[in-house]
């Protein structure tokens, strides 16, 4: 058979490289620790859960939603107005996804040309190159160093790159670094946006997990909706991640845009999984700081732990990962995964596999209970691992 050229540019995802590898450890018998995905592992509240249940019982729910419901936009808008101070029009301005996933699939279709330039962190989420690939792009790299705090240097972008972009990604508090950006680098963001007339997606998925308090989005700033949207979702904050329950906002012109797109792709959202989206954001919003200080109690004890065995690593402002320096007297992020994960069982992802500027760490996901992370703990120090060879 002869596939299409566009998938010469994937090759196997590393998250299925470790599933497999995973596989093959649990069929031997031998016990598995896995940090590799960030499945939250914090079920949606009560609440939400119920409304769904009751909402899936309705047999007239079963329908074709095709739209949005309007309640769901109105709450979306209600939503963005009460947690960012952000007027969004609801009919013009909010557009659901299948996920934030979807959405940065696909919105790239709507505002690259094959060959145009998208401009994307190193390292990132691998959708947000895989999505600009699939629309043909050419991919130049926005550098996530460790001494700018991941912050995005703009001023590094060549001009030459900066005006031929049609698009640039950003992301934070980020994934997977942990990188939070400060109000600073926002207003720049918009003033550079505006100057190249490149168009912003903020992928906020992490916002409400900012541990020294919720964070910011990008739409906050004066003139950010004239050059970008952002993407939003009920995935980690609220624990709903295999509904696939994500937002777009902001522009009106993308979001009418990219809607044409997905009208001619997907029959919208099932009605009870939208119930339940408007149920998450529209009760009590304790929730929400129940499941912060959760991935913070977490962080705190994954941190402290592996700093007390001989791994010194950096504490994380944000998001639901730690981004992890490899010990020393490893070469590369992968021969420390595949020693960490051969002589103790603990999955972790090389942090080259969001790019080549991830080379040196491993990324771990805080979904594990905490008798799990004490468990992981004291099998690494029992492993010898971080003790120079």
């Amino acid at each position: 058979m002869k596939f299409a050229k566009r998938m010469d540019v994937f090759g196997e995802s590393i998250f299925t490289t470790l599933a497999k590898m995973r596989y093959e450890r649990a069929q031997k018998g031998l016990e598995v620790i896995d940090l590799s995905i960030g499945a939250p592992n914090i079920p949606p509240h009560e609440r939400i859960v119920n409304t769904l249940s009751k909402e899936t019982l309705d047999r007239g729910n079963y329908i074709y939603a095709i739209t949005d419901l309007p309640e769901l936009q109105d709450a979306v808008v209600e939503w963005y107005q009460r947690r960012y101070g952000v007027t969004l029009d609801p009919r013009t301005e909010v557009t659901s996804m299948l996920g934030s996933q979807e959405g940065l699939s696909h919105l790239a279709l709507t505002l690259v040309d094959p060959g145009d330039i998208v401009l994307v962190p190193n390292p990132c989420y691998p959708i947000f190159r895989d999505g600009a690939l699939l629309a043909g792009a050419k991919i130049v790299d926005m550098p996530l160093k460790k001494e700018n705090n991941y912050v995005i240097d703009l001023d590094a972008i060549a001009e030459d790159d900066a005006k031929a972009a049609k698009l640039m990604i950003v992301s934070y508090p980020n994934n997977p670094t942990c990188g939070v950006a400060p109000v600073e680098f926002y207003e720049e963001l918009v003033k550079f946006a505006k100057k190249y007339d490149i168009v912003v997606l903020h992928d906020n998925a992490y916002s409400e997990l900012l541990f020294a308090g919720p964070g910011h989005s990008f739409l906050e700033f004066e003139g950010a909706k004239d050059i970008g949207v952002e993407f939003n979702s009920l995935s980690k904050t609220y624990g709903m991640a295999g509904a696939r329950i994500g937002f777009m906002v902001g522009n009106s012109e993308i979001v009418s845009k990219y809607k044409t797109l997905k009208s001619n792709m997907d029959y919208g959202m099932f009605i009870p999984i939208q119930k339940a989206a408007i149920s998450a954001i529209q009760g009590d919003q304790s929730i929400v700081l129940d499941t912060r200080n959760a991935y913070r109690h977490r962080r705190d004890l994954l941190v402290n732990g592996v700093r007390e065995i001989g791994w010194d690593i950096d504490l994380p402002e944000g998001s639901m990962f730690v981004w992890a320096k490899i010990p020393d007297h490893y070469k590369d992020s992968e021969s420390f995964t595949y020693d960490l994960f051969e002589k103790t069982g603990v999955l972790v992802v090389p942090g080259n596999a969001f790019g080549s500027e991830g080379e040196g760490f491993v990324r771990m996901a805080l979904v594990q209970d905490d008798d799990t992370i004490k468990h992981m703990i004291e099998v690494m120090d029992q492993s010898n691992i971080f003790k120079a060879k």
